[in-house]
């Protein structure tokens, strides 16, 4: 099939990328042509493991292909997806921001002919596709199309794995005629028997918020109860190992740290509470899992500011990891981004270090931030390190190295990635998460 992806941002570039790889023909779309440049010249703009292969296999083999130019690609096409940001409101209210895709409908419509179906793959929330409908009919009142929701859960660094192997595959739809496209387009997934909710267009728009909301309140929850761990002198891993092997509850997302961050999860989980309100109802139970993790982000400048002796001031702070998970260089929402302008308000000096997300993070973080080429630059002379994202090149430190190179040997591990006896006695005054 031939398929236009409107937006090369994370989740345009690797829904695109992947559809190629099913064997359709697709052209991705972006205005930003800087952007499409480095796309045609073989430079991928984000990180993303296994990524720039894929791309150059596909753009190698002709089904991969880049533009600016709407008119070149979306008449030929039978489905075009929308894949553009949906950021939290610049107006401070939670709501999603949905410029990009009235914008991209409206610059689709003069340009279809044929049968079409517009795919909503970027998180809307619910009544957008009607939004959609009525743009492109008001622009082009002739247009033959339909448009369905199609709502992605790619996870940032295990995304190509994600859309190859889903846990299941969302398509909400109105007519039989878009559902038999959309099958069309995901038929090597039906072939793996990969679970294919068919639904209403309202009740998949909403399925993607639920779940994020979800996983935000199962990780807000693991991190209060790591508190009453450190309170009450129990193992917060131990604990969190023991519920997780219940089957009700499983064991993924109770990791506890300094609260979750990325693209999805903060600005989703406000989106969600703003769509319920206009309806009259309310989530306290997100609204809470919200609150609670902004508490753990303070939490962390207080147990750093702790170790510390009660101040920061003057003193030389080691980062280890900035992006709010491994394998990616997103910064958007990570702990960092609150945790060390704290830090430094008080005068303490960053020495950060992060294997792929320091370029990223200068978008983020105040000028003062200094960044070096390793975990063993940033810890020399410091007066304590913090491990703030569990990268695998921080799982096994040469801790000698580390604790004669530092002022003070204060390791604070937010990731719970070192066992504390053996920190100890390597010399360290160690703490971490939900545990002593």
């Amino acid at each position: 099939m031939n398929i236009t992806m409107i937006g090369t941002g994370y989740v345009g570039l690797v829904t695109g990328t992947c559809l190629a790889e099913f064997g359709h023909h697709v052209t991705c779309v972006d205005k930003v042509a800087e952007k499409i440049e480095q796309l045609q010249n073989g430079r991928i703009p984000i990180y993303e493991p296994g990524l720039e292969a894929l791309v150059n296999k596909n753009v190698s083999d002709g089904r991969l292909s880049f533009t600016t130019s709407l008119a070149d690609s979306v008449p030929q096409a039978e489905a075009v997806f929308i894949a553009v940001g949906t950021p939290t409101s610049r107006r401070g209210d939670g709501y999603a921001d949905l410029t990009y895709i009235f914008e991209a409908s409206r610059d689709i419509a003069p340009h279809l002919t044929g049968y079409t179906v517009i795919v909503d793959k970027s998180t809307v929330p619910v009544g957008t596709a009607t939004q959609v409908e009525r743009i492109i009919r008001q622009e082009n009142p002739g247009a033959d199309f339909d448009v369905a929701s199609n709502p992605e859960f790619l996870r940032e660094g295990a995304a190509i794995n994600d859309f190859m192997r889903p846990d299941r595959v969302v398509v909400g739809v109105k007519s039989d005629r878009a559902r038999q496209v959309m099958q069309e387009i995901y038929k090597p997934l039906y072939l793996l028997d990969t679970p294919i909710v068919s639904t209403t267009i309202e009740t998949a728009e909403l399925i993607k918020y639920a779940a994020n909301a979800f996983l935000a309140v199962k990780i807000s929850f693991i991190n209060e109860i790591a508190n009453v761990c450190e309170a009450v002198g129990a193992d917060i891993s131990a604990l969190a190992k023991a519920i997780g092997m219940d089957g009700r509850i499983g064991g993924k997302f109770l990791h506890p740290g300094p609260g979750y961050g990325g693209s999805c999860f903060p600005k989703d989980t406000l989106a969600l509470m703003r769509i319920v309100q206009e309806y009259g109802e309310s989530l306290r139970i997100v609204a809470a899992a919200v609150e609670v993790n902004a508490a753990q982000k303070a939490r962390m400048v207080k147990k750093i500011r702790d170790m510390l002796g009660g101040s920061e001031a003057g003193k030389t702070i080691a980062v280890l990891g900035l992006t709010f998970k491994p394998e990616t260089d997103d910064m958007r929402d990570a702990p960092a981004v609150s945790i060390l302008p704290a830090l430094l308000e008080k005068g303490a000096r960053i020495k950060a270090h992060d294997p792929k997300g320091m370029q990223e993070a200068k978008k983020y973080l105040p000028p003062e931030v200094e960044y070096v080429r390793n975990a063993y630059d940033a810890c020399a002379g410091a007066d304590a390190v913090v491990l703030m994202t569990e990268w695998n090149q921080y799982r096994a430190l040469d801790l000698a190295q580390i604790r004669t190179s530092m002022n003070s040997p204060v390791f604070i591990d937010l990731r719970n990635v070192y066992d504390p006896e053996k920190m100890k006695a390597e010399g360290f005054q160690y703490t971490g998460v939900g545990r002593k």
